[in-house]
């Protein structure tokens, strides 16, 4: 073999190496990086579990859910964190960020974002009347082909029917939305998405990485009757 040849073989023998050492590493930074991805999303739905908690441990303290908090503003700093004063009158008040400072949990998802939180009115007041409150929150989601189905609720919540009284909201890694569902969330005050995640826009609802809890009535009502919180 000539001496031409053998440096075209060694060239194209450090060509190929090059290409499998890059396809490596391209291949365990997308491997980390999802491990990643699983981690933060893991530690963000064991704050929300301790988020559920907190606002039960809540109502059976003060005989009623908290409201939501405001967003920080530059001029009542010290409020941030804190459940709004003023009553709810209407879905929409009651829909805004978790008041993470009173129920002593941290400030932030594993993402940087604050949690979102949404709660029945009705549920804000004490005494609970719990034979005349209507939980008011809905949960949907997505079959594979696309058809949307209840996880939590229906059509119209009554005493008969109940819904969820509240849900927490995790926006995810992507805090502004970048599709139908998930800007269906930042916009919902009675009816949100929970559906598994997914990086396909071209998937019914686009793409989603929003997480959501729900509070479960049943052990809100058991667990302020044990604190005799509840008429």
């Amino acid at each position: 073999m000539s001496r031409i040849a053998r440096q075209r073989g060694a060239t194209l023998l450090v060509m190929l190496l090059i290409a499998v050492a890059a396809t490596a590493a391209i291949l365990l930074s997308a491997f980390s990086g999802g491990r990643i991805e699983r981690a933060r999303e893991e530690r963000t739905y064991a704050l929300m579990a301790q988020a559920n908690e907190a606002l039960i441990g809540f109502a059976a303290t003060h005989g009623r859910l908290p409201r939501p908090a405001l967003p920080a503003l530059p001029e009542a700093p010290g409020e941030d964190g804190r459940e709004k004063k003023a009553l709810c009158a209407s879905e929409a008040d009651c829909t805004g960020l978790l008041p993470w400072l009173d129920l002593g949990l941290p400030a932030q998802d594993n993402w940087g974002h604050s949690l979102r939180y949404s709660v029945t009115p009705e549920f804000t007041s004490a005494p609970l009347a719990r034979t005349a409150a209507i939980a008011t929150k809905r949960v949907l989601s997505r079959d594979a082909g696309g058809a949307l189905f209840y996880v939590a609720g229906q059509d119209a919540c009554s005493l008969a029917a109940q819904c969820a009284p509240a849900v927490i909201l995790s926006r995810g890694r992507n805090d502004a939305p970048d599709s139908q569902d998930e800007a269906g969330n930042l916009m919902a005050t009675a009816s949100f998405m929970q559906r598994p995640r997914s990086s396909e826009a071209n998937a019914p609802g686009g793409a989603f990485d929003d997480l959501l809890v729900t509070i479960p009535l049943q052990t809100l009502y058991d667990r302020m009757a044990a604190a005799k919180t509840l008429p």
